[in-house]
């Protein structure tokens, strides 16, 4: 964080400061949430969770080095204290954000958000000091501790702007209020707690109508729910996409061998080649959005072109590639799990296979459970057991309950019989089955909602890599 003072801190969030020998001592390290995060200098923030008190932990974090706690209550040790900790992070982080004056980009989506950011932060670092989100911290508390994070030195501010309702996106861009906002998509994650697409419309829209009369709003020219978004935003528009008339698009794309696409940047500047390292053809949509942030900020195209063939995965459990030793590839896309973010993955499961299957090869995808869909979860879950036979994804391994069990009744009414899909129990049950089963250049796919756990999966398949001097491999 930019250096600011006890005194300074207590003013900004209307705090009042205990056991502080001397107001002008100047918190200098990051702001914390997490005692073990905690470095000399650090003002550590105490939540109280279900089931952990950050108070708990006042004593340790001020003798490890912090200068300070930012708490509701008095805790023994130099202390900020507040009736509000996370409206005080929130005025904090507006504070320091209007103090540094470096230019917040904001962007949100049902799809593609944290890959979309990792791509443009590898951008635009090439041009200035950049500060992003980490993983998906991108709630209320994560985003302005991310905001926390920056320094004097920091000119981009990249920032993840999630929302579970309407009313989110507007809170969020209060706290940093952004210059260009980036909306990807409106697709059908957390349908069940909007009531429909048009609502989360509404709510990703929030975000354009923050933007100020001489930022920009970048837009997606293919999603008719985002492209209607122009009307709400007094900022200038920019568009990305396949259509015609998009400002950045992306000509003669296609597929390497190894599924990472390849295609012509376009942008009102001139044209140069990409090849991105990243896996599966969606991520053309992702490398887009972020070029046409990037041109706005006065990237030329090349530089662009240049930044993203050679950006990669910066956030974990997100089509995590893999190749073992004995030839199977792993792809650990376990994170979380929607209906577009699903068919994009078997996509690219297929698209990644065609070199292992004509060595006899095969494409298997480890499936679970697509969490608040609401009333859509039968439909969509059937909907992508389907699309795994169309595909013609060699093994569907459908894992868990209820949910599990409509993605294999898909893949049944599809056409798929025999042992072409399963359902099985469990993460250990999968396990179990790929353990047996996996050759030597078999693709194997890893996905589902955050909460179901499967990255045990794809973990347990990188921890049998062992090969021994026989060449076969060996679990432990």
């Amino acid at each position: 964080m930019i250096a600011l003072s006890l005194a300074e801190i207590a003013d900004v969030v209307g705090g009042q400061t205990y056991d502080i020998p001397d107001p002008a001592v100047q918190v200098t390290g990051p702001v914390v949430r997490d005692s073990r995060e905690v470095e000399p200098g650090s003002l550590f923030v105490a939540f109280v969770g279900e089931r952990v008190d950050g108070h708990d932990y006042a004593a340790d974090v001020v003798a490890a080095g912090a200068v300070a706690v930012l708490a509701s209550r008095p805790v023994g040790v130099p202390a900020v204290v507040v009736d509000d900790v996370q409206a005080a992070i929130g005025a904090l982080a507006r504070h320091v954000v209007e103090r540094l004056g470096a230019v917040t980009v904001a962007l949100t989506g049902s799809v593609g958000k944290t890959s979309s950011k990792d791509l443009l932060a590898q951008v635009l670092q090439r041009k200035a000091p950049t500060v992003y989100t980490p993983g998906s911290f991108n709630n209320e508390i994560g985003l302005p501790l991310t905001a926390l994070s920056a320094t004097d030195e920091t000119r981009f501010l990249i920032l993840e702007m999630g929302a579970r309702g309407i009313g989110h996106i507007r809170y969020l861009t209060g706290l940093t209020p952004p210059k260009i906002g980036l909306v990807l998509n409106v697709g059908t994650a957390h349908i069940g707690e909007f009531g429909g697409r048009e609502q989360i419309a509404v709510a990703k829209g929030e975000l354009v109508e923050s933007l100020p009369a001489d930022g920009a709003a970048i837009l997606n020219a293919d999603d008719p729910l985002v492209r209607a978004m122009a009307s709400r935003t007094k900022a200038r528009v920019l568009l990305f996409g396949d259509s015609d008339d998009a400002d950045v698009r992306a000509e003669n794309v296609r597929l390497t061998e190894n599924g990472q696409p390849a295609f012509t940047l376009h942008t009102p500047s001139g044209c140069s080649d990409v090849t991105l390292r990243l896996y599966g053809e969606h991520h053309v949509s992702n490398a887009l959005a972020a070029a046409a942030v990037a041109h706005e900020l006065g990237m030329s195209v090349d530089e662009i072109a240049l930044a993203l063939s050679e950006a990669g995965t910066l956030s974990r459990w997100r089509m995590e590639v893999t190749e073992r030793p004995d030839g199977v590839t792993v792809v650990n896309d376990a994170y979380n799990a929607n209906p577009e973010s699903m068919r994009a993955a078997l996509r690219a499961l297929v698209a990644m296979g065609k070199a292992s299957q004509a060595k006899g090869g095969r494409t298997w995808a480890v499936l679970g459970h697509m969490a608040e869909l609401g009333d859509e979860g039968l439909a969509e879950h059937d909907a992508v057991g389907r699309l795994a036979v169309r595909l013609n994804v060699s093994k569907l391994v459908a894992v868990g309950g209820r949910e599990a069990s409509w993605l294999q009744l898909g893949a049944y009414n599809e056409g798929s019989w025999g042992e072409e899909s399963v359902h099985v129990s469990d993460a250990q049950a999968a396990i179990d089955l790929l353990r047996s089963e996996l050759r030597a250049g078999d693709v194997v796919l890893v996905k589902a909602s955050r909460s179901v756990g499967l990255e045990k999966v794809a973990t347990a398949l990188l921890d049998d890599a062992a090969v021994s001097s026989e060449g076969q491999v060996s679990g432990r």
